[in-house]
């Protein structure tokens, strides 16, 4: 047991120097990215409250109870005058004849509980709930937005890290040659064929050069450091990237603008705003609920008293007549149930309703304008990529052809300085010439990488298999 152990143990640690040990690929990057970014986190936090949402219109016919009660001291008078009461001959009392007031006091209580379960809801909630799941299905297109925003930042990034990466091959080759050069330029300084300040020029390009060289390595910390942040993989992996600048070619485009992200969000959206209307409409039809109470009342310590007779005097059989004083020892009622079905019909409510209506057909509205507006401006986008990448493939072209007659240029005049029949001045100037042809080039691709893939995103099919 302990032998299998160790073995996994041994195992895990060398999966992870492993791993630490080898150059994340573009698609590690870009999965890392995806998880850390803070623009995907927080847009799907948003869409959980849409979630919610359509939970919280389900459960609109979930049956609910509420329980309430009451205890306390209660303390009413009543006054009470008698009507005229005539029963002639044997009964005559005239009218405030008598005059009380009835008290009522002791501890009372109450005790209730409602049960509501909605039976029919006049349509609303069918169409509000179409109306949130075609919210939703706009919400995770949008994220399809998202997400390719975040394929072109990293993307840029990490060409932007290659760029730099060739750059340096490029400056070390200048290096190399400048550095052969100026042994040329020492034999020929020791011989009186150049002048020590024709040597001197020599030395200043190298000194140059390992300017430019420390110039770009300080760009290429900061794009490591761009990167770790995006992903959070470490600089140690980083650094270990040596990704290479290839011209990209997109495919035949397979969908129109119409398929973009943000028209088939916006098309959801206006189909939301069209249930909606719908579920507006729905003001005036009847609703109906299932209802049922249950009430408990009691009276405790009670004493019901008079302030004058309830029983009259009467003199013949010499009776002072009597008061009421009552103190019974609990009055309970229990239970008084009721239950049913209620309906709540809006006949007139005072405009509200068409209000309602109103408000979402104008939303719809908005929306359909804000499609218009968006396909406009598609379309020119479009136009312009296709443009942008036409003129970035002609600049390839013409960078690697200067890149030639560049490189040409620089052999001929090695060979011309070599056999003194020029100066140092034309040999640094080949030099600057081809150093400036090559970046150029190496520029000239990237820039036309970037445009290959707005060209892509143009019709939302950003594949990354072409870029890496």
């Amino acid at each position: 047991m302990k032998s299998k152990l160790s073995f996994l143990l041994l195992s895990l640690i060398f999966y992870n120097y492993s791993n630490a040990q080898t150059a994340p690929g573009f698609k590690e990057l870009l999965d890392s990215a995806m998880v850390r970014d803070a623009d995907l986190k927080t847009q799907l936090t948003k869409n959980k409250l849409t979630s919610l949402d359509q939970h919280k219109l389900k459960d609109v016919y979930l049956p609910t109870l509420e329980v309430s009660g009451m205890a306390g001291y209660m303390n009413a008078t009543a006054h009470i005058i008698s009507p005229e009461l005539n029963l002639q001959p044997f009964l005559n009392i005239p009218e405030g004849k008598y005059n009380n007031n009835i008290n009522v006091s002791g501890f009372s209580g109450l005790a209730k509980a409602n049960a509501k379960m909605l039976l029919y809801s006049g349509g609303k909630v069918k169409y509000l709930g179409k109306a949130l799941e075609e919210k939703k299905q706009s919400e995770n297109i949008l994220l399809e937005k998202t997400a390719d925003e975040v394929v072109a930042v990293v993307s840029r990034a990490y060409d932007q890290l290659a760029l730099i990466h060739q750059s340096k091959k490029v400056l070390d080759e200048g290096k190399r040659r400048l550095e052969a050069n100026r042994k040329t330029a020492d034999k020929a300084l020791g011989y009186g064929l150049i002048t020590p300040y024709d040597h001197k020029k020599i030395e200043l390009a190298q000194a140059t050069l390992d300017a430019k060289v420390a110039e770009y390595e300080g760009k290429k910390e900061l794009l490591l450091t761009q990167l770790e942040v995006l992903t959070g993989i470490s600089q140690e992996r980083l650094r270990l990237i040596e990704p290479v600048l290839i011209a990209v070619t997109p495919a035949v485009p397979q969908k129109t603008i119409e398929e973009r992200a943000e028209v088939r969000a916006l098309n959801h959206g206006i189909n939301a705003t069209g249930y909606k209307i719908k579920a507006e409409q729905t003001w005036w039809i009847p609703k109906v609920q299932l209802m049922a109470s249950s009430y408990y009342l009691g009276l405790y310590g009670a004493r019901v008293k008079s302030s004058d007779n309830i029983i009259p005097p009467i003199p013949a059989l010499n009776y002072p007549g009597r008061k009421l004083d009552w103190k019974p020892t609990n009055l309970n009622i229990f239970p008084v149930f009721m239950g049913g079905i209620g309906f709540k019909w809006e006949i007139f409510d005072g405009r509200e309703g068409k209000h309602a209506i109103e408000t979402a057909r104008i939303d719809r509205e908005l929306l359909q304008n804000q499609k218009y507006d968006a396909l406009r401006k598609l379309t020119l986008n479009q136009a312009n990529n296709q443009s942008n990448y036409d003129i970035a493939n002609a600049q390839i072209a013409l960078k690697r052809k200067q890149k030639e007659m560049a490189g040409d240029a620089l052999v001929q005049a090695e060979k011309e300085f070599r056999y003194g029949m020029s100066k140092s001045t034309q040999l640094i100037e080949a030099e600057n010439d081809l150093e400036a042809a090559e970046l150029d080039y190496q520029n000239a691709i990237f820039n036309q990488r970037r445009a290959a893939i707005e060209l892509m995103r143009s019709t939302q099919e950003l594949d990354i298999s072409r870029l890496y």
